[in-house]
């Protein structure tokens, strides 16, 4: 299980550990797309959960590719907002095992690509 983690971890991560003054993209950086398999392997998800997570995990990818749009501070805020509301729906869906594994795994996500 450990190794699924990691794996999933460094899956998220991958090369979008630059922050968005030294030249990256920031439509990259906001790129927030998973592979679903992975991670519901990764939290051990029901069927159930899995497409709830996948709607969830859909609408806040979107919400941050839009942020992507916007200027410095409105981007901060509009970023907030949709973790904020992903952290909510999804402290809904999973367990509390679940939850505090998907907080870590976006955490990392976030921090490695310089959104955090």
């Amino acid at each position: 299980m450990k190794k699924i983690v990691l794996t999933l971890v460094a899956l998220m991560s991958m090369t979008m550990s630059f922050a968005e003054n030294e030249g990256m993209n920031t439509t990259e950086a906001y790129n927030m797309t998973v592979n679903m398999k992975k991670l519901a392997q990764a939290l051990n998800l029901s069927k159930d959960q899995v497409e709830s997570v996948a709607e969830v995990h859909k609408t806040f990818s979107s919400e941050m590719l839009f942020a992507a749009q916007y200027g410095k501070d409105e981007r901060t805020k509009m970023v907030d907002r949709a973790i904020n509301k992903d952290l909510a729906y999804m402290n809904y869906i999973l367990n509390q095992d679940q939850y505090r594994k998907y907080v870590m795994l976006l955490n990392v996500t976030l921090t490695n690509r310089g959104l955090k």
